[in-house]
C-alpha cells in the first residue's frame, strides 16, 4: 500500500521507520519530512494543515492510508477532509481534536465522565484569574488553553510567577493560545505517558513512557518539548494501568461517543500518579515527542498494522506482542533551547552511527545543505537505544551521543535517572 505521513519532526522520523520495516508499505512519502526522514522515504512539500491541499495530494499519488503526526492538522480538521474523500486515515476528527487543543474541553469532558483529575478554574479575564491565584496560592499551574507547541504550561511555585504567567498568555505571549486560560491545582507524584489506539469503540493500550519536560539535570530549569523518554515506565504498573484504564481513560471515550464525536487515533494520556492513585495531567491527541520514538523502537513493523486495524474499525480483532525490553531515546539540542537558538551549525559522525532494530538516531529538526546534515530546531537529534535492560538501552544511546561531533549542541546526561 501507498502512506502517507503528515509531520516532519522526530516522531515522523520514528513512525516512518516503524512503517518501512512492515511489507504491506510499497511507498512511503513523508510530508514535509527532514534530511533523516529523507534517508529512508520520499519527502514532499505539502501544506499540512490544509485538508483540500492533502487530499488533492493523496489523489494524486493514489495514497491509500494516511498517518497524521502532529496536532495543528487535526486540530484544523484535516482528518475530517480526509475521511469525507474516502481515505483511510490514522488521527481524530476535529472534534475528538478539541480533547488536546483545549483544555477546558477536556476538564468538562472528564467533569461528565466523573475521571479523576486536578482540580480548575476555567478564565477569560486576567483580573479573575489573578483574584484565583491569590486565592488559592502557590504552587500552582497556569495553563494556555489552547495548542502552544507543548509550551503553554506553566508549573508555578510562587505566586509571583503564576501572575506573571497569566499577565503573559493574555498578553499575547502564547497567541491565540491563550485567549484562555485554564488554572489547576497543582498535583504532587510521578507523571508518565499511557499509550492507548482507539477505534471509535474499542480501546488497546500500546505501552507506556516517562518523558522528561525540563532542560536541566535532575528535572530543573525551563520547561521544553522533551529532552528524553524511556518505556516502559515502571511507576505506570499493570495495575495502575487497569485504573487509569478503568477510571479515565474508558469513561472519556465512553463520553466522546455519547457526545457523537466518537475518538479514532492514539490517545496519549499524561497520568500524575502518586501511592498507585493516576490522575489526569492532560491528554494529547497524537503520539507524544520524544516517548513515539521508543515506542515505535520497541514496536517495530507491528506499529502499522496496529495503526491500520485503528482506522478501520477493527482493534477488537488486534493485540500487541511486547519484547521484555527498554528503550531510551536522549534528545541533542541546540545551545540556548528552549530560549534562542543559532540555527545552520553543521552536525558530523552521523554516518558512522548504527541504524538497526535496537539503534537509530531519528532527526527531529535537521536541513541538508550541501551534502551537510545542519541543525534546523530547537531540539535536533533524538537518539535512541534499545536494551535488555534501562541500563543497557541508556548505556548504548549515550554511546551513539559521545560518537556524534556537534559542538553547537547539548543533552542532558541522566536520562531515565528516576527508573535507575
Amino acid at each position: 500500500m501507498n502512506i502517507l505521513i503528515l509531520g516532519g519532526g522526530g516522531r515522523e522520523h520514528a513512525l516512518a521507520w516503524a512503517v518501512m520495516q512492515n511489507p504491506k508499505c510499497d511507498k512511503l512519502i513523508v510530508a514535509p519530512g527532514n534530511a533523516g526522514i529523507a534517508q529512508i522515504a520520499t519527502c514532499a512539500s505539502l501544506e499540512i494543515d490544509n485538508g483540500g491541499a492533502v487530499v488533492r495530494f493523496c489523489d494524486e499519488e493514489a495514497i491509500d492510508f494516511v498517518i497524521i503526526g502532529p496536532e495543528a492538522p487535526l486540530a484544523a480538521g484535516v482528518a475530517d477532509r480526509l475521511r469525507e474523500a474516502g481515505f483511510h486515515v490514522f488521527g481524530p476528527s476535529q472534534a475528538a481534536a478539541r480533547l488536546e487543543a483545549s483544555k477546558h474541553f477536556t476538564k468538562e469532558i472528564c467533569d461528565a465522565a466523573n475521571a479523576p483529575t486536578a482540580g480548575y478554574a476555567h478564565f477569560t479575564d486576567a483580573e479573575a484569574a489573578k483574584a484565583y491565584i491569590r486565592a488559592q496560592g502557590a504552587p500552582i499551574v497556569v495553563k494556555a488553553d489552547g495548542l502552544a507547541a507543548g509550551k503553554g504550561v506553566i508549573v508555578a511555585m510562587d505566586e509571583a510567577t503564576a501572575l506573571e504567567a497569566v499577565d503573559d498568555m493574555f498578553g499575547g505571549g502564547f497567541g491565540d493560545a491563550g485567549a484562555e486560560v485554564v488554572i489547576e491545582e497543582f498535583m504532587q507524584g510521578e507523571e508518565a505517558s499511557f499509550f492507548l489506539l482507539c477505534d471509535g469503540q474499542t480501546v488497546l493500550p500500546i505501552g507506556t513512557a516517562q518523558d522528561h519536560k525540563r532542560v536541566g539535570e535532575g528535572d530543573t530549569g525551563l520547561n521544553t518539548g522533551g529532552m528524553g523518554a524511556y518505556s516502559p515506565a515502571p511507576v505506570l504498573s499493570p495495575e495502575v494501568a487497569q485504573r487509569a484504564l478503568d477510571e479515565i481513560i474508558q469513561p472519556t471515550m465512553d463520553e466522546m461517543a455519547r457526545r457523537g464525536m466518537p475518538y479514532q487515533g492514539v490517545l496519549y494520556a499524561g497520568l500524575m500518579i502518586e501511592n498507585g492513585a493516576p490522575r489526569l495531567v492532560e491528554y494529547n491527541v497524537r503520539f507524544g515527542d520524544p516517548e513515539c520514538q521508543v515506542l515505535m523502537m520497541r514496536l517495530g513493523a507491528q506499529a502499522l498494522d496496529l495503526m491500520l486495524a485503528a482506522a478501520e474499525g477493527r482493534l477488537y480483532k488486534e493485540q500487541v506482542n511486547w519484547a521484555e525490553d527498554h528503550a531510551m531515546t536522549v534528545v541533542m539540542a541546540a545551545k540556548g533551547y528552549p530560549g534562542a537558538y543559532d540555527k545552520g551549525s553543521v552536525i558530523q559522525g552521523l554516518e558512522s552511527l548504527p541504524a538497526t532494530s535496537s539503534q537509530m538516531v531519528f532527526h527531529a529538526g535537521t536541513k541538508e545543505v550541501d551534502g551537510q546534515i545542519t541543525a534546523s530546531g530547537g531540539r535536533v537529534l533524538n537518539v535512541t537505544a534499545r536494551g535488555d535492560t534501562l541500563a543497557d538501552a541508556q548505556a548504548r544511546a549515550y554511546e551513539m551521543v559521545d560518537a556524534i561531533d556537534w559542538p553547537e549542541g547539548f543533552c542532558r546526561r541522566d536520562i531515565g535517572w528516576r527508573a535507575l
